[in-house]
């Protein structure tokens, strides 16, 4: 079929904003047990998370209408379910008290009952202990002066709460051994993150059936990241540590964490992403000594079964990400993501390997309509206090302009859009993403950075943004448009960026360093440092202080990184998107940043979501908002 000829930027499309918004449907934390499979269900349609069992070939919802799970713990939360003895128990987001779930015959499920009433907590982590019939999780308390978080247990039969560990900042991943005499978890101090430095904890239970204080295996002395302690059935304690520079599995000998050796196992990979959400499970000790994992290598985060004597199998092969790893007797578990499908849950037969999909996993775009991504790694030819680094690199998926009846007029070089992620230390992924075949459906080019300072790339990597925030990120997203410029396949002088959160400061960095930007959007982004410092929340309080410094030490520094100061060098328009009871940036740090851009006769859109937090979670919000950007470049084109 001939195409037709079309600017960059224009070209017409079946794909629209309100068809990418629909396809942003996700799946997460898998539980097996109870003869089936567990998962949690996000459709914007409703903006829900609901719980659904997967039975004998069918899958049903079991949370009510009036119900949505999720945990706000840490504002990000996660493990917003568990199974328990008869059946299930979960936080609900509006009131954020756990809830049980029990089944109630010819396959029905009984209406919810609170097991929790404490409008002043949170819960998350959850977890059950069999032995005492008791949900472990992490508790957030908001008191009128300080929040706390502890370790409690509370039992299923009448809602007793007993404290187990308090007194450090923070704690995360509780999990009791199969016979209920150990408990593990994770803990931490300020000013630490979870992936910056976390120590390893474990009880016992003592003669009076009570968790003693526990002791630190891991982690006492700092420098190191520890996350998602596991027990094997036999009871053998395991746990993810960076302390070779790899998030990689670690078990207990003799009081001590020693090193699993893998198959292959001097290859540099991680084993997690950064442990932004509470209940990631990227890898899960089996029996005879074997591992299921995850394995992230430059950007792709692959799924492996290694066994104690060096073999190494790789499952799902045609999935480029797979996440949240359950497993039975019969089949391997797990979320998964490739560049032509939709999330879905799949299942693996443990004999043969044969995948099977359970939810999810449609094909949304036809293969001659879709842009594929390609692996791209870049010089970054950064330098840092006078210290030249070129040999450091950059790493980025590229997404070319690709439409089955459009083609741009012959020597145009097609317009960019650098995708910039959260975090800082997240990471983008070569998955089916709606909002980037949005725009190369459009004719626009689109590259996806993992700037340094992401994770899945190793400790140092990811510790190359400490008090860089601002400068590195920044010099990747401008560098990547020079190597993509240089190869012929972007116009550099119709070059766009975009990012949210952490990303959108990033993107408001980006344009406040040069002229080379066409324009910009910023997705509820950062744009005044100091300001968020004073506002944030607990998780990330100190955050700031390791991603640009101590702003008593360095006050000028907080000036020179903040976008909301340096408002004189944008030049560029830039569109603005936030969420009205967004609790990580607030609202009125956009509107401070939209003032004094207009004040300066920038041209400037801002659009405002009164019902949505931090990230837009409602179909029609998310359509009108891709909607809106695309306009906006397109005027700018």
């Amino acid at each position: 079929m001939s195409k037709t000829t079309v600017p960059h930027g224009f070209w017409p499309s079946e794909w629209t904003a309100e068809r990418a918004a629909a396809a942003s449907r996700d799946f997460a934390e898998l539980r097996a047990g109870h003869g089936g499979l567990f998962w949690i269900a996000y459709d914007p349609a409703d903006a829900r998370c609901t719980l659904w069992h997967w039975c004998e070939g069918t899958a049903s919802c079991l949370t009510p209408s009036d119900y949505s799970l999720r945990s706000r713990v840490y504002e990000y939360g996660g493990g917003a379910f568990c199974l328990t003895g008869h059946g299930v128990a979960f936080v609900n987001e509006a009131d954020q008290q756990i809830h049980l779930q029990s089944p109630a015959g010819h396959g029905g499920w009984s209406d919810p009952i609170a097991l929790t009433r404490n409008s002043a907590c949170r819960y998350g982590a959850l977890h059950f202990d069999a032995s005492r019939a008791a949900i472990i999780a992490v508790e957030e308390a908001h008191a009128a002066q300080a929040v706390q978080h502890r370790v409690v247990s509370i039992a299923v039969a009448d809602g007793t709460r007993r404290v187990i560990a308090e007194g450090a900042d923070f704690y995360s991943s509780p999990v009791a051994s199969a016979d209920g005499t150990r408990l593990a978890w994770i803990q931490w101090n300020r000013p630490e993150q979870p992936w910056t430095a976390t120590s390893l904890w474990l009880a016992e239970r003592d003669a009076a059936g009570e968790w003693d204080g526990g002791r630190c295996l891991a982690g006492a002395t700092g420098g190191e990241s520890l996350q998602q302690p596991r027990f094997s059935n036999d009871g053998e304690l395991y746990c993810l540590s960076d302390r070779h520079g790899w998030w990689q599995p670690w078990r207990e000998r003799s009081g001590r964490l020693v090193a699993v050796e893998l198959a292959e196992h001097a290859a540099n990979f991680d084993c997690a992403p950064a442990p932004w959400e509470l209940a990631t499970t990227s890898y899960l000790p089996l029996a005879n000594g074997r591992l299921l994992l995850t394995q992230m290598v430059e950007g792709y985060g692959l799924l492996f079964e290694h066994t104690e004597a060096g073999g190494l199998r790789q499952l799902a092969r045609d999935f480029s990400r797979c996440r949240q790893l359950a497993a039975d007797d019969r089949h391997y578990y797990c979320i998964a993501g490739s560049p032509a499908r939709a999330p879905a849950v799949l299942a693996i037969a443990r004999d043969s390997g044969g995948v099977r999909i359970l939810a999810g996993g449609a094909v949304p775009l036809p293969e001659a309509e879709l842009s594929r991504p390609q692996s791209l790694t870049f010089a970054t030819g950064a330098t840092v206090d006078g210290a030249a680094n070129e040999g450091e690199r950059a790493h980025a998926f590229f997404y070319p302009p690709w439409n089955a009846a459009c083609v741009g007029p012959a020597g145009e070089r097609p317009p960019l859009l650098v995708f910039v992620h959260g975090g800082p230390t997240s990471a983008c992924y070569p998955l089916f993403d709606p909002r980037i075949q949005f725009w190369t459906q459009r004719g626009f080019a689109v590259v996806d950075v993992n700037y340094r300072g992401s994770s899945g790339f190793g400790r140092a990597y990811r510790q190359r943004l400490r008090e860089q925030w601002g400068v590195l990120d920044v010099e990747d997203a401008c560098r990547v448009v020079e190597t993509l410029a240089s190869s012929g396949r972007i116009d550099p002088q119709r070059a766009f960026i975009r990012g949210s959160s952490a990303g959108g400061y990033t993107a408001l960095c980006a344009l406040a360093a040069g002229a080379r930007w066409r324009g910009g959007a910023s997705l509820y982004g950062v744009s005044d440092p100091l300001g968020l410092r004073r506002v944030t929340h607990k998780f990330e309080s100190d955050y700031l202080d390791w991603l640009i410094g101590d702003p008593q030490q360095v006050p000028q520094r907080f000036r020179q990184r903040a976008p909301l100061h340096n408002v004189e060098k944008i030049s560029a328009p830039v569109i603005f998107f936030q969420g009205g009871r967004d609790a990580v940036v607030l609202p009125e740090q956009t509107e401070s940043m939209v003032a004094a851009l207009r004040a300066r006769g920038v041209a400037v859109e801002y659009r405002l979501y009164p019902e949505e937090r931090h990230g837009f979670r409602e179909a029609r919000h998310l359509a009108d908002a891709l909607e809106q950007e695309w306009r906006f470049y397109q005027a700018l084109l």
